[in-house]
């Protein structure tokens, strides 16, 4: 039998909730104002997210395909043999004392990664439709993805100029060190155009059909297949800067190649990569709150 006092603690110990169980509970507190705050908060929390993402496109793109990983080393090697032909063969230019074919690769580095991360990043809206109408998560994780993927391809063609780099004899210096700054500065109008593009072609979705000519028109007006130097049009060659992918490439050079650095291009290309990727953030988180329903 029970006394007054077992009574007592006992609903006491029904009654009160458990305090690890609470402290394991996560609480969302949704205030006005604050929803700028929250988001950049939950995508932090979503990160894992954004592997899980990534690793699936990765699967994705290579199982139950023919060619396979090979494409990825096939792709960035044909269009080197090619544009070395076209430029070196055909239009007489020249790279100094460094082989054309190992200009030409350098080039394609960072071009490549910015091109393919834009064809997808601008089409991972759409193909993603059936997750954006059916979960909430930052949506900003599916184009990030998209590059992330594509970063990967990138590290395959830099497999492939290593092994050029080691053909030719032509090994890099010191400023290799400063390669990864370089990269990350590529990741910046990457991310910037594929969200542009991606929530774009949300509102229009003939907008797929203008990309791929966007991606063919600026492969040759980007110095990939040449130097900017060969312009002698001063005011001509400024304005092949005004894109930021060709200062970029320079730099890619001048860290691989030792090749001659134009600053000034190199500077209006970090401040238009910067300006593109707030503008590609603001843009989308725009346009974000209606994907749902447009898609």
């Amino acid at each position: 039998m029970l006394t007054s006092n077992s009574q007592a603690h006992l609903s006491e110990a029904v009654v009160s909730p458990d305090s690890r169980s609470i402290e394991s509970q996560r609480v969302t507190v949704i205030e006005a104002g604050k929803q700028e705050k929250q988001y950049w908060h939950d995508l932090w929390s979503f990160r894992e997210l954004l592997y899980f993402l990534s690793w699936r496109d990765i699967l994705v793109r290579y199982k139950q395909t023919v060619i396979g990983l090979s494409w990825s080393i096939i792709r960035p090697f044909l269009l080197m043999i090619i544009m070395t032909f076209a430029f070196n063969k055909v239009a007489h230019l020249h790279s100094g004392k460094i082989p054309y074919a190992l200009f030409v690769m350098a080039g394609l580095l960072p071009w490549q990664f910015f091109s393919t991360a834009l064809s997808e990043s601008s089409m991972s809206m759409v193909t993603n439709k059936d997750m954006i109408s059916k979960i909430y998560f930052p949506r900003l994780l599916i184009p990030l993805s998209a590059v992330v993927v594509s970063f990967v391809d990138a590290m395959i063609g830099f497999a492939i100029y290593l092994s050029m780099s080691i053909f030719y004899h032509v090994y890099p210096t010191w400023r290799i060190i400063l390669l990864p700054l370089l990269m990350i500065l590529t990741f910046l109008p990457s991310i910037g155009f594929g969200l542009w593009f991606a929530a774009l072609n949300v509102k229009y979705r003939d907008f797929r059909y203008i990309v791929p000519f966007i991606v063919q028109f600026g492969m040759y007006v980007s110095p990939v297949g040449y130097s900017i130097a060969t312009v002698t049009n001063p005011v001509i060659r400024n304005c092949f800067y005004i894109s930021p992918i060709a200062g970029i490439i320079d730099g890619w050079r001048w860290a691989l190649l030792g090749q001659p650095l134009h600053l000034t291009g190199f500077s209006t290309a970090i401040l238009t990569s910067v300006a593109v990727l707030v503008f590609g953030i603001w843009y989308f988180r725009r346009t974000e709150q209606q994907f749902a329903d447009l898609i």
